[in-house]
């Protein structure tokens, strides 16, 4: 069965965003701080990082078979033009197909039932390769229902003071991880991984 992970930029206070979805003009300055290109699935979007950044972003492609987001990052952006960075296919979960879309695409499906139904379809979806979970709210949602496997973190040297926390709102708090497993220091980022203990 396909792992279950999630992953986020964070600043050094544990925010993924600042109170109005905004602020990654700090949170993502290591994806072009390097000199190493890493192409995405968009023509325009070439990350420039460092050379660990690099192998970290590129293991993390090819390992992710398939993504699980939630309406309100699919809106914020637009739903990437049609096609996500990384090309896989991402399962949308949301009370209603929105308008202009099919609810299941070449490049986007949509979940109208639940996270735990969103889950088993990216599962499908992903070939036995790692199912992608991006958003905090829907991060939240999949710990809760005991379906996250491990919690990615790419923490920033940088205090936003105030924002938008990675697990907002979890109602089975304190969740105490495993790790970190995995540490790859780049530059002005660390990348870290945690196990979710089956207990949580």
């Amino acid at each position: 069965m396909s792992k279950v992970t999630t992953g986020a930029t964070m600043s050094l206070d544990g925010y993924v965003a600042d109170p109005k979805h905004g602020g990654f003009e700090h949170l993502f300055q290591w994806y072009g701080n390097g000199d190493v290109e890493v192409p995405t699935a968009h023509a325009d979007m070439t990350f420039r990082t460092s050379a660990a950044s690099a192998a970290h972003i590129r293991a993390l492609v090819e390992r992710t078979g398939a993504l699980v987001v939630g309406r309100t990052l699919f809106d914020i952006t637009n739903g990437w033009g049609g096609r996500h960075p990384m090309d896989k296919p991402v399962v949308v979960v949301t009370h209603r197909v929105p308008d202009g879309w099919d609810a299941e695409g070449e490049s986007f499906v949509f979940v109208t039932d639940g996270i735990e139904r969103a889950v088993e379809r990216a599962r499908a979806l992903a070939g036995g390769k790692e199912v992608g979970v991006n958003g905090g709210t829907i991060a939240r949602q999949v710990l809760e229902a005991g379906l996250l496997d491990e919690v990615h973190v790419d923490l920033v040297p940088v205090l936003l003071g105030d924002g938008i926390p990675f697990f907002s709102g979890l109602g089975i708090a304190p969740v105490r991880l495993e790790g970190p497993f995995r540490v790859v220091e780049g530059v002005g980022v660390t990348h870290l991984a945690y196990r979710v203990p089956r207990s949580a």
